[in-house]
């Protein structure tokens, strides 16, 4: 933690109270005038506040859930932010160095022991109690509704903050679903798909902002999308509540064009890393929907994934072949396969014109690119030739 947290307590209390017939002990004014407080401290009561405080550094968080259990949400909820404010490093944008503090990331995980085991009403007024201490839906609105780029340090204050107090801490992935759910349902589905990337995108190793370019300006790899794949699938997974397979499916083709359209093999990467369930649903989804042709440029972008990144062609095959019964018509279905053999050499030829032309970049990587494509066209076609012959034989 950047800040260290302040230890130093006064054991003196500003105010003495009246003496009772059974103890003489010293109480703050927060304790004398709380006796729904005072009742749930047990023997404790008779201590000083600050005393108190000492006792509860070496004891459990889990202790302080214990010894408030009696009290409504909100009035614990207003003494943990009493507690915590007093260090900066617990509040939204109060540490200097937020990549290097540990802060909210222990807000975080005593906030999860605290809330764990509540009911999702009561977990729904935390999340609201939170968004109303620290502005957060005002500063996610400032970040969804401008220019991406454009508040860079508010992005990354917003990714830390929902990252390291609401999301990560979690052992069930039901707890996760639900709080990411809290953070993106308040908004438009557009806004959601800017959040999704503000939270879980790419992110620069020296100063941790948020790369908006990473899927625009050239192919990216796994570790740019995996925290993306992720989140999709803890929503689609766990059957959060509030989204269907239809929201899922639109969040993925709305997040495609953030913040401007991705390249096709950054969306096919995207699409395998989130699953078989999910890359079939978002095919299919096109297919219904009369878009065959985009439909088949993305089999070849799979097929082209696939092939750099050692995968089982298999795969691509047989995700085609599935797709292909969604088609209604032995007419649509060849039709889409007619395309699939077009989107081939339509991409070979995008990929070589630059080639031919000695417009080279000096890490040769479109060269590159067009090698893995002319080797995953070639693998493609082989494991097609495969699947004939082993339904000939059969």
């Amino acid at each position: 933690m950047a800040s260290r947290v302040n230890t130093s307590f006064t054991l003196i209390p500003k105010q003495k109270c009246r003496r009772s017939n059974h103890h003489s002990s010293y109480f703050c004014n927060t304790l004398d005038s709380d006796p729904q407080l005072l009742s749930t401290l047990g023997n404790f009561k008779v201590l000083p506040l600050e005393i108190l405080h000492i006792i509860l550094r070496y004891l459990s968080g889990l202790l302080f859930k214990r010894c408030t259990l009696l009290l409504p949400t909100k009035e614990r909820l207003k003494y943990i932010h009493k507690i915590l404010s007093e260090v900066s490093c617990f509040k939204f944008s109060g540490c200097s160095v937020p990549l290097q503090c540990l802060g909210l990331s222990c807000y975080g995980m005593f906030l999860q022991t605290l809330t764990a085991g509540w009911d999702e009403l009561e977990c729904h007024r935390v999340y609201n109690f939170l968004c109303e201490l620290t502005n957060l839906s005002r500063k996610m609105q400032t970040v969804v509704c401008n220019k991406p780029g454009s508040a860079r340090k508010l992005e990354l204050r917003v990714r830390l903050f929902c990252r390291n107090v609401l999301l990560d801490h979690w052992t069930h992935r039901s707890d996760s679903a639900f709080w990411l759910t809290r953070i993106l349902k308040p908004w438009p589905m557009v806004n959601q798909a800017r959040l999704l990337y503000i939270i879980f995108g790419p992110t620069s190793p020296h100063d941790g902002q948020v790369i908006w370019q990473e899927m625009i300006e050239g192919p990216t790899d796994e570790s740019s999308l995996k925290g993306l794949a992720n989140a999709i699938k803890l929503l689609y997974d766990t059957g959060a509540k509030g989204w269907t397979a239809d929201d899922v499916i639109s969040l993925v083709d709305e997040l495609s064009v953030v913040p401007r359209e991705w390249l096709l093999e950054n969306n096919a990467r995207l699409l395998i890393l989130s699953g078989n369930n999910i890359c079939f649903t978002f095919m299919a989804s096109k297919a219904v929907n009369g878009r065959a042709v985009e439909l088949a440029r993305l089999v070849v972008f799979l097929a082209l994934v696939c092939e750099k990144e050692l995968y089982c062609m298999d795969w691509t095959v047989r995700m085609m072949q599935k797709v292909c019964k969604v088609f209604s018509t032995a007419a649509e279905r060849k039709s889409f396969l007619q395309s699939i053999a077009n989107a081939f050499a339509c991409v070979t030829m995008e990929m070589l014109q630059p080639v031919m032309s000695g417009d080279r970049d000096d890490d040769d990587r479109g060269f590159l690119n067009l090698f893995h494509l002319l080797h995953a066209q070639a693998n493609f076609h082989k494991e097609v030739l495969y699947l004939t012959m082993n339904a000939i034989s059969s």
